[in-house]
């Protein structure tokens, strides 16, 4: 829940723990919380959703660099490496749907069936 409490004591200090200011944990919410919009939301499809998972990878990406720069290698450093797994997990499972969604379209598109004798 960091992107929906990032206005709280704890996160401000944390972000500014990594060395990041403060404007930088403000554009990091609002990028979150579309990016979540971007991959919740079924009407957004193609290349959107791609860069919304490229989005999150380059920051759980960071977010593990940052961790283990500052804090050293511990529990908070692997955090976002697990959300990146989850992230990678969710990304195969997307693809595997979208190919077998468009599979399943194409599919019923150029069955064309004759009912009757004369072709159409």
């Amino acid at each position: 829940m960091p992107a929906l409490t990032s206005h709280t004591d704890l996160a401000v200090e944390g972000i500014r723990h990594l060395g990041y200011p403060d404007y930088f944990r403000v554009m990091l919410t609002v990028f979150k919380v579309a990016g979540a919009l971007v991959l919740i939301l079924p009407f957004f499809k193609g290349r959107i959703k791609e860069w919304a998972y490229a989005g999150f990878a380059i920051t759980m990406i960071a977010a593990f660099i940052s961790h283990w720069v500052v804090d050293g290698f511990g529990a908070q450093t692997l955090f976002p490496l697990f959300i990146f797994a989850i992230l990678i997990t969710s990304y195969i499972f997307h693809e595997k749907l979208s190919k077998y969604q468009n599979e399943s379209n194409s599919t019923l598109k150029t069955n064309n069936y004759v009912v009757s004798g004369v072709p159409q």
